[in-house]
């Protein structure tokens, strides 16, 4: 069974307390933590695209907040993804003839 909510993260209130040269690091930190207190569990894992999206304008200027879906599973692992973010399916391989 698992656990799957939806938080709009703040970030700002944290990031400010570092030099604008860390922000982008501490706004990390400070969303492991969030996601730790609030789902009970200190195995915490951030999907490549919430990365990305933090980071898109550098390490000085990240976002004031972050909406994310949280799953967490039965072995207490939380993963944190960039909300309305869908999954895609990998496209099968293309069939080619072979010739004779």
């Amino acid at each position: 069974m698992s656990t799957e909510r939806t938080y709009n993260v703040p970030l700002r209130r944290e990031y400010q307390k570092v030099p604008r040269w860390r922000r982008t690091k501490k706004a990390v930190k400070a969303l492991k933590e969030f996601l730790q207190k609030h789902m009970k569990s200190e195995d915490v894992k951030l999907s490549k695209d919430l990365n990305e999206e933090i980071w898109k304008h550098g390490i000085r200027n990240p976002p004031h907040h972050v909406k994310v879906t949280v799953t967490k599973d039965d072995k207490g692992v939380v993963t944190a993804d960039l909300f309305g973010k869908k999954e895609v399916a990998p496209k099968p391989a293309k069939k080619t003839k072979a010739k004779a």
